[in-house]
């Protein structure tokens, strides 16, 4: 685990000097430069699976920050003034590059500016790579918890259910259908892929100084992963096919309960979505207060 504390010490915001550095020490000997997007990529063999993280975390600064083993957990140390751990995505990168070490086939993508919008993964979408076009599925390493193989992102379904349930087969972790995703890269392929889901990872309380990590269980997921036989998951969904059902419950809760009562009722997840699109507490406060002006 050398390698993974290692680098949960960069501090990595979009575009800052820390997130070079990193993708130079960690990325590029096995990747080698970016696409124009800032995008990782690298294929071994032949594999029809994307393989995702993303390579910027929260940190409102960049630089180095200690990072602290407690018992089965890694943390930061109190009194430490980063404000989060990165695990989110730190986790999904050090599983990619163990299963480059493993020559594990697949296409592994490493992508850039998930935090302030996903713009690597939709820009590199947009610019569709020949290798797209045969991609069945796209599998971020992604989500806190243990248990969540994501179906759905931003309300709309982007893997089935079939896939989901067969791909905790596969796994053997005892991981279950999630339909509560926010939203993270795989999203940006639902589109022209089938299967686009996102699995936990360990992490629990991201974009906080209270972040955590499960280092036993990212190691077994880690196992899993090595000695996954992938050839056996069910590809089910039409990328084309709109989720009028799930959209409809969706308004029907808007309709009768009010924007302010989903928002009571689902703090969190609110909180998750304001930040995928680059929001921190400080820009929400100044917007606020913009709107609050203007009235």
């Amino acid at each position: 685990m050398k390698r993974y504390i290692d680098m949960l010490e960069y501090m990595r915001p979009e575009s800052s000097e820390s997130q070079k550095a990193f993708c130079d020490r960690f990325l590029k000997p096995d990747f080698g430069k970016p696409d124009g997007f800032g995008n990782y990529v690298k294929i071994i063999g032949e594999s029809r699976i994307v393989f995702a993280a993303h390579h910027d975390t929260v940190h409102r600064k960049g630089g180095k920050q200690i990072v602290e083993i407690a018992g089965d957990l890694a943390r930061l140390p109190a009194g430490e003034s980063a404000n989060c751990l990165g695990a989110d995505c730190t986790s999904g990168i050090w599983l990619i590059l163990e299963m480059i070490d493993a020559e594990i086939p697949g296409i592994y993508v490493i992508h850039s500016a998930e935090e302030i919008g996903c713009q690597g993964s939709r820009g590199l979408v947009d610019s569709k790579p020949s290798w797209l076009k045969n991609v069945d599925s796209v599998m971020s390493f992604d989500r806190r918890g243990y248990d969540s193989i994501v179906t759905h992102q931003m309300g709309l379904r982007t893997c089935s259910d079939k896939f989901a349930e067969s791909l905790s087969t596969v796994l053997g972790l005892g991981m279950i259908p999630d339909d509560t995703g926010v939203y993270t890269d795989s999203n940006e392929y639902a589109g022209v892929v089938p299967e686009c889901t996102n699995i936990s990872v360990g992490y629990f309380k991201q974009h906080t100084k209270d972040e955590t990590q499960d280092l036993p269980f990212l190691m077994m997921l880690r196992d899993s992963l090595l000695n996954a036989d992938f050839d056996n998951l069910t590809i089910a969904r039409d990328p084309y096919e709109y989720d009028y059902e799930y959209e409809y419950e969706y308004e029907y809760e808007y309709e009768y309960g009010g924007l302010e009562s989903v928002i009571s009722e689902n703090v969190c997840d609110v909180a998750d979505i304001l930040r995928d699109f680059g929001y921190d507490a400080d820009r929400l406060l100044m917007e606020l207060r913009g709107v609050r002006r203007a009235a």
